[in-house]
């Protein structure tokens, strides 16, 4: 019986005519060109809007209150001494000595062209004004106080912190710090 030589062992020559092959066609497929990947279009990040804001339960102390942002800064001003309260741009509260005649102004961001109530909650009681127009600039409503008067001494000794309540605004719970009383003595 005879072998059919389609099935007869590989012979050196075949083998290298295939791996001539093989090699030719890995160089073809080598140098073809790749195509680049097309661009994938950039999605715009739409931004989402913030939360609102969950309110915030009132204390049952009002000095168990997270106190009002912002620092107070001191400056002098025409002669004057300010101490106002909130971030460096747009303050939230402020008192002005006016020396000449030895008053101090006390004045809360907001609309003070007609007289309103101002409460100023402190460690030694609560008190309330009434605001004075005249003593009022735009965008504040204010009350003019003498410089001897016991309420300042109470805001400037008021353990820490004191609190301006006007009708219609949210209270302010601004801490008592040194400018103040620089303010205070420079009228006094």
């Amino acid at each position: 019986m005879a072998i059919d030589p389609r099935f007869q062992r590989p012979t050196l020559q075949r083998l290298n005519r295939f791996a001539a092959t093989a090699l030719l066609a890995a160089l073809v497929t080598a140098c073809a060109a790749v195509p680049k990947p097309r661009p994938q279009p950039v999605l715009a990040a739409v931004p989402r809007p913030a939360p609102a804001p969950r309110p915030i339960p009132a204390p049952s102390d009002w000095r168990d209150a997270a106190q009002t942002p912002g620092l107070w800064y001191w400056r002098a001003t025409s002669g004057n001494s300010q101490a106002m309260f909130g971030p460096p741009v747009a303050a939230f509260a402020r008192l002005t000595c006016e020396a000449e005649s030895h008053t101090v102004v006390l004045a809360s961001a907001g609309d003070g062209s007609k007289a309103v109530p101002m409460t100023v909650r402190t460690t030694f009681g609560v008190r309330t004004l009434s605001s004075d127009p005249a003593a009022s600039k735009t965008g504040w409503i204010a009350v003019r106080l003498n410089a001897r008067d016991p309420l300042l001494d109470q805001i400037a000794f008021s353990r820490g912190r004191f609190t301006i309540e006007v009708a219609g605004l949210a209270p302010l719970y601004l801490p008592s710090w040194p400018e103040i009383s620089r303010v205070i003595e420079d009228c006094r």
